[in-house]
Order: C-alpha cells, then sequence, then structure tokens
C-alpha cells in the first residue's frame, strides 16, 4: 500500500510554498482596508482612481498568470518564481514612494505583474506525490484564507502607525522574505513535468468553455471577486462616516472574521458531508445580496454595518471554500488544471472590474450607489444560478502507471479502469505514466480499481 503520509521533503515545500504564497497574497490584500480611506491624500485622487488602484493587480494577475505558468514549464519553478517576486518588490516599492494616485495605480500593477500562483502550483505539484497533493493543495488554499484575515487587521493597524507608505514597504518585506524562503526552506526541484491537475493545457480550453456548469462557477468566482473589491471602495469611509477611528478598524474587521468563520464552517459541512453544494451556494449568494441592500439602505449606528457585514463574509467564506472544491468535482478527468487555469483568470478579471466599477459608482453617485450596484450585481448572479444542476459528488484519483504500459495497450488500460464500479471518467496520458480518473467514492470497488492499477504494471 502506498503511504499518504508527507515525508520530510515533502513537509518541507508545503510549508515553504504555502507561506511563499500566502506572503505574496498577504501584501495585496492589506491595501484593501486602508486605501479608500488614505488614497484621498494624494495627488490627483479621485473615487474612480482609488477604485482602479484597489483592482489594477488584478487586470495584470488576470493577463500574465498562465504565461508565468508556462513558462515555469520550459524555464524552471523557481527562477520564474523568483522573478515574479522580484517584480512583485518593485511594484511595492514603487507604491511606498507614490505621492499620487497615478504611481499607486503603476505600483500596484507591477505587482499584479508578478504572477507567480501557477508557478507556484506547479512546483507543489512537482515535489509532492499523487497520493498526497490534493492535501498539499488544501494547506495552500487554507494559508490565503488565513492571509486574507490577518490583511484585515494588519493594513489598518501598519496605515494607523506609518500611513500608506508603510503598509507597501511592509509588502516589499515581504517579497524579499519570500525569495529567501523559496531557495533556502523549499527543497530542489525535481525533474520538471507538467501535472493536468494543477497546469493549463491549451487543447482542453474550447471543450471546457462549452461546459455551462464550469462558465457558471467561472462567472461565480468573477462575481464573488468583483463584489470584494467594491465594497472595500465604500466600506472603509462608511466605518470613518460612523465615528470608527481609523485606527480601531482592525479590531472591527478582526472581530467579523471571526465570527463569519465560525457562521461559515457548519454550512461548509452541510455542503461537503451531506451533499449540498449548490443550495450553501445559492443561500451564500442571497445572503450576499441582502447584506448589500441593507448596506445601501441603512445609515444608522456601526454595529448595524457590523452585522451587514459579518453576513457578508459569512458568505464569501463559503464560497471561497466551495467554489474550488464544486469546480473539482466538475472538471472532467485529467482537465482539472485548465479548469483551475479559467477559474482564477476570472477571479482576478473580477476584482479589476469590481475596482474600476466601484470607483466610477462611488465618483458619480456617491458611497450608497456603490451598495446599490452590487446588489445589482447579486441579483444577477442568482439569475445565473437558476436552473444550475446539482453537480454529482464525484472526486479526483491519478493512478500512477508502469514503466511497461505500452501505448497499443492504452485503450484497453482505459477500458479496464472504465470497467471498474464507481469510475466515472478516465484519462491516460502515456507521456506522464499517469491515469487520471473521476470517482464516486460512495460507489467505488476499491479493490478493483488496484487490481487494475496493480496489473497493467506487471
Amino acid at each position: 500500500m502506498v503511504s499518504r503520509l508527507l515525508n520530510a521533503s515533502e513537509r518541507r515545500a508545503i510549508s515553504g510554498l504555502a507561506g511563499l504564497y500566502a506572503s505574496r497574497m498577504l501584501g495585496l490584500f492589506m491595501v484593501l482596508p486602508v486605501l479608500a480611506l488614505h488614497g484621498g491624500d494624494l495627488v490627483g485622487a479621485t473615487p474612480f482612481l482609488v477604485g482602479v488602484a484597489l483592482g489594477i493587480y488584478g487586470l495584470t494577475q488576470a493577463v500574465l498568470q498562465i504565461p508565468f505558468g508556462l513558462l515555469s514549464d520550459r524555464l524552471g519553478r523557481k527562477p520564474v518564481i523568483a522573478a515574479g517576486l522580484l517584480l512583485f518588490f518593485l511594484g511595492s516599492a514603487v507604491a511606498a514612494q507614490a505621492d499620487s494616485i497615478v504611481d499607486i495605480i503603476i505600483g500596484r500593477g507591477l505587482q499584479g505583474c508578478g504572477a507567480v500562483a501557477a508557478a507556484i502550483m506547479a512546483l507543489l505539484a512537482d515535489q509532492t506525490r499523487e497520493q498526497v497533493r490534493t492535501a498539499a493543495m488544501a494547506t495552500i488554499g487554507l494559508s490565503i484564507g488565513v492571509a486574507f484575515a490577518v490583511a484585515m487587521v494588519l493594513g489598518p493597524l501598519l496605515a494607523a502607525q506609518y500611513g500608506l507608505s508603510g503598509v507597501f514597504w511592509f509588502t516589499a518585506a515581504l517579497a524579499l522574505v519570500g525569495m529567501l524562503v523559496l531557495w533556502k526552506l523549499v527543497p530542489p526541484a525535481p525533474r520538471r513535468l507538467r501535472h493536468r491537475d494543477v497546469g493549463m493545457d491549451r487543447s482542453q480550453l474550447k471543450g471546457l468553455l462549452g461546459r455551462g456548469d464550469l462558465i457558471r462557477l467561472d462567472i461565480s468566482i468573477f462575481a464573488l471577486h468583483l463584489l470584494l473589491m467594491m465594497i472595500f471602495v465604500s466600506v472603509p469611509v462608511r466605518l470613518a462616516a460612523l465615528g470608527v477611528p481609523a485606527e480601531q478598524h482592525g479590531w472591527v474587521y478582526l472581530g467579523i472574521m471571526g465570527l463569519a468563520f465560525v457562521a461559515m464552517v457548519p454550512l461548509v459541512i452541510i455542503a461537503e458531508k451531506h451533499h449540498r453544494m449548490k443550495s450553501m451556494m445559492v443561500l451564500a449568494v442571497a445572503g450576499l445580496t441582502l447584506s448589500l441592500l441593507g448596506m445601501g439602505l441603512m445609515n444608522t449606528g456601526w454595529w448595524g454595518l457590523a452585522a451587514l457585514l459579518m453576513l457578508f463574509f459569512t458568505g464569501f467564506n463559503l464560497l471561497e471554500a466551495t467554489l474550488p472544491s464544486m469546480i473539482s468535482k466538475l472538471a472532467p478527468a485529467g482537465a482539472k488544471g485548465t479548469a483551475m487555469g479559467v477559474y482564477s483568470t476570472s477571479q482576478f478579471l473580477g476584482a479589476f472590474l469590481g475596482g474600476v466599477l466601484g470607483g466610477a459608482l462611488s465618483q458619480q453617485w456617491g458611497q450608497d450607489a456603490v451598495f446599490f450596484g452590487a446588489t445589482l450585481v447579486g441579483a444577477l448572479w442568482l439569475t445565473v444560478l437558476y436552473g444550475m444542476p446539482t453537480p454529482r459528488h464525484l472526486s479526483s484519483e491519478v493512478v500512477a502507471l508502469g514503466e511497461r504500459t505500452h501505448d497499443d495497450a492504452l485503450e484497453t488500460l482505459m477500458e479496464r479502469f472504465a470497467e471498474v464500479a464507481g469510475v466515472e471518467d478516465v484519462l491516460v496520458v502515456p507521456e506522464e505514466r499517469l491515469a487520471y480518473l473521476k470517482v464516486d467514492r460512495q460507489q467505488l470497488d476499491s479493490e478493483a480499481l488496484a487490481r487494475v492499477a496493480g496489473a497493467q504494471g506487471r
């Protein structure tokens, strides 16, 4: 039996890359709760340009993340990741020295140019066995969630003490620490391979873009991050207007995030354990939309705003946790990496357009218009989800093929895998010596699968 316990090298790789990914996202997220408050003091600042500054990193990320991932296949993971971290450092330094909103936009755009997410995930796949890769990816996802929560607290504290430039200098320092972690903590990379569970395969794009269920999920992550950027154009200003000192905003966010996390956990359990993904997703979007409508209509005390924000972030956290899981379940065998590439691009485009749209509405009609515009987006999102079929609860399985498996036996091998009870989809990739399966674990005949996997290696 193949061990699913992490070995020492895998533990080093996962801890190092999770810390690297989280520190980079921490630097990007810390600006969200402070730029709307402090950006107004910059030369040439308008609400629209502040919104552009918030979201511009998403545009450069969306454009460059797939090319960076493909480049890492050719040049190596670590050099490409190091180059991305250097761009992130340069963008942070430019923004830290900015005295105009245009300089902030340039700096944030440069930060996004360090689009190394795909390369980091590919390096993680290089460093881990198929049997533990799902757990490794989940660790990365958890680190992003922690980074977001920490950023909501740390950003306002740093800005109150050192100003907006202090936030960006801290971000620059994180990039330098990331380079040190990359070279000292992450083990040397083995021979580079293309991993279809994390990497992009352009030949699969056309087929995936014709899948209505996957497109709905891409629209969902687009809308989710669009709404996130929109509210951060207005929420910090609303908190200040309600008399909450800027230096206290971090503690407000900490309380809200903590309560939202506690409220989200049982909903995730219901979604995963009881196979209620779709109903929990619709519930989360409805909660988001109602909270945004409430923020637009309500101009009373900050306790009311805090309650509405808790409702918003409960839905946000639930969707952040379940949407990638749904992509994994719905993507065809061997196409999860490509599906996640499209999904991530949609996420970054949503962040960019959310900042632009929020800034435009704020400048033209004021802060309340941002919330009403976001409410409309939420309502349209619900219509997109209408009629979405309930996703089947399938899991991904990767089986290593023996070195003696010949090309002329591949078709027979695929048929043998497909005949195993519980196997719903099969893709055999001879150059990778792997078979990618989609399985229903409740129906799966594990012994029959093990016999097929073992027989082909003899």
